[in-house]
C-alpha cells in the first residue's frame, strides 16, 4: 500500500487539535483568553512541528500516545510565537492562515495575553506528563530543557531577535544561517530530538534525527523566503513581498530565487542521508522532507 502524506499530516494534524479541544471542553469557553487562544490555534496550519516529533517516535518504534504532551506542547509554542511575530511591535501582519491575525481579530492586549498563556500552557502540559508518568518523570524533565533552551533566548526567541536587529542591514551567508538555524530550525530540530527521546532512540539514532532536524528547519526557512517573493498569497494565506518592503534578510535577496532553490534541495539531499540507517521506518520524514522541498504554502 502506498504512503499517502497528505491523508497522513491530516490525520496527524487531527490528533494535535483533538487535543487541544479536550483541553478546551475543561476550560471556559466564554472567556475572552481561551477565545483568542483556540481562534489561533485552530485556524489551521501545516502542524509540522508536532507531525515531526510523532514522526521521529514511530521511527525508532516509539509509542505515539506517549509522546502526544509533547507534540502538542511543540505546537503551543509555534502558535504563541506566530500571535507575537504577527503583533504591530513585530511583522505588524494582519492576515495569517487566511485568517485575521489574533491582535486584529481581538485586539493587542488580549494577543499578548493569548500568546502568553499559550507558552505557559505548553510547560503546564510537560510538567503535567512528567507527573503521571513516574518511572520516566526525569526523562519528562529533559524533554521540558530542551524545548525552553530551543524556544528561549538561546534558541527561537533569539533569533528572532537578530531577525529585528538586522533589518535595513547587509548580514553574510553564515550569519543569516545563524539566525535562521535560531529562529526556525531550533524548534524543527527540537521536534525531532523530543520525539527520538520520547520513543526510546539510541544515541546514533538521536544524532541522526537531529542532523535531519536542522537540514530540513533551514531548507523550511529558505522555501519561506522564497514563496514572500513569488508565492500565491491565496495559497500562502498572508501578504508576499512583505519581507522586501521591511528590508530584510533573505536567501532570495541574498543569493537569488535559483541559488536559493538548488541550496534546499541540497539540503533535503543532506537530511535525506541522515535517515538511510533507519530504512522504510522513516518514511513519512522521508515524505515531510520532499513536502518541504517543494510546497506552495
Amino acid at each position: 500500500m502506498s504512503f499517502n502524506l497528505q491523508s497522513y499530516l491530516q490525520a496527524q494534524g487531527n490528533k494535535i487539535s483533538a487535543v487541544f479541544n479536550e483541553f478546551l471542553s475543561e476550560r471556559d469557553g466564554a472567556s475572552q483568553l481561551i477565545q483568542a487562544m483556540s481562534y489561533s490555534f485552530l485556524a489551521g496550519g501545516k502542524r509540522i512541528r508536532p507531525i515531526l516529533c510523532l514522526a521521529a517516535v514511530d521511527t525508532v518504534g516509539g509509542d505515539e500516545e506517549i509522546a502526544l504532551p509533547a507534540a502538542f506542547a511543540l505546537e503551543l509554542v509555534h502558535t504563541y510565537s506566530l500571535i507575537h511575530d504577527d503583533l504591530p511591535a513585530m511583522d505588524d501582519d494582519e492576515l495569517r492562515r487566511g485568517v485575521q491575525t489574533c491582535h486584529v481579530r481581538f485586539n493587542e492586549a488580549t494577543a499578548i495575553l493569548a500568546g502568553d498563556a499559550l507558552l505557559t500552557l505548553a510547560f503546564e502540559v510537560l510538567a503535567n506528563a512528567g507527573m503521571t508518568n513516574g518511572p520516566s518523570a526525569i526523562k519528562w524533565l529533559g524533554i521540558t530543557k530542551i524545548l525552553a533552551e530551543r524556544a528561549g533566548c538561546t534558541g527561537m526567541v533569539e533569533g528572532q531577535m537578530r531577525d529585528i536587529l538586522s533589518e535595513g542591514k547587509l548580514l553574510s551567508v553564515d550569519e543569516m544561517k545563524k539566525l535562521h538555524a535560531l529562529k526556525t530550525g531550533a524548534l524543527i530540530e527540537a521536534s525531532l530530538h523530543i520525539g527520538a527521546i520520547v520513543g526510546g532512540a539510541s544515541p546514533e539514532q538521536t544524532r541522526h534525527l537531529r542532523r535531519y532536524g536542522r537540514k530540513i528547519g533551514l531548507a523550511f526557512q529558505i522555501t519561506d523566503d522564497i514563496l514572500n517573493v513569488n508565492g500565491d498569497p491565496k495559497l500562502l494565506g498572508k501578504a508576499v513581498g512583505s519581507d522586501a518592503e521591511k528590508l530584510k534578510n533573505t536567501y532570495p535577496s541574498l543569493l537569488g530565487v535559483d541559488v536559493s532553490l538548488s541550496l534546499v534541495r541540497e539540503l533535503i539531499g543532506e537530511a535525506l542521508h541522515s535517515l538511510e540507517t533507519f530504512n522504510k521506518k522513516a518514511l513519512p520524514l522521508i515524505e515531510i522532507a520532499s513536502y518541504i522541498a517543494q510546497r506552495n504554502r
